[in-house]
């Protein structure tokens, strides 16, 4: 399993991450997820607040691919991985606490995201490589 380092970890933290999900294998479903976070050093984890398309994408099975880029920097990275719901728990807790410190609304579930595999978005010729 792919290990998280310091600088993908600081990215994650400093720009906002875009999620994309499948719906029944064919339609892609992508948009920002702001509370998407670091869980673990191979994990990620996001607070699902609307119930949408993505955790109906997610509960269906689908894979999860999280990219990140600093445009300033022209560097980036793109996280594939498998997604578990949590309604309760230590993952529930941490988004609750998550949203609770930051004003935002109480979280209908936490999404785990193992990670699976890492590219590199920098541009150049290992761009789109796997790390």
């Amino acid at each position: 399993m792919p290990t998280l380092t310091s600088e993908m970890t600081a990215m994650l933290s400093e720009q906002l991450p875009i999620l994309a999900t499948v719906t029944d294998g064919a339609l892609p479903n992508i948009g920002p997820k702001r509370s998407l976070r670091v869980y673990d050093d191979s994990t990620l984890i996001f607070n699902e607040n609307t119930g949408g398309q993505t955790l109906r994408n997610i509960r269906a099975g689908s894979k999860i691919a999280v990219a990140v880029i600093d445009r300033a920097a022209l560097d980036g990275y793109r996280f594939l991985g498998s997604a578990q719901v949590h309604d309760s728990g230590p993952a529930f807790d941490n988004a609750a606490h998550f949203a609770s410190e930051r004003g935002m609304s109480a979280p209908k579930c936490a999404v785990l995201i193992h990670i699976e595999e890492i590219f590199t978005l920098k541009p150049g010729t290992t761009a789109g490589t796997r790390i």
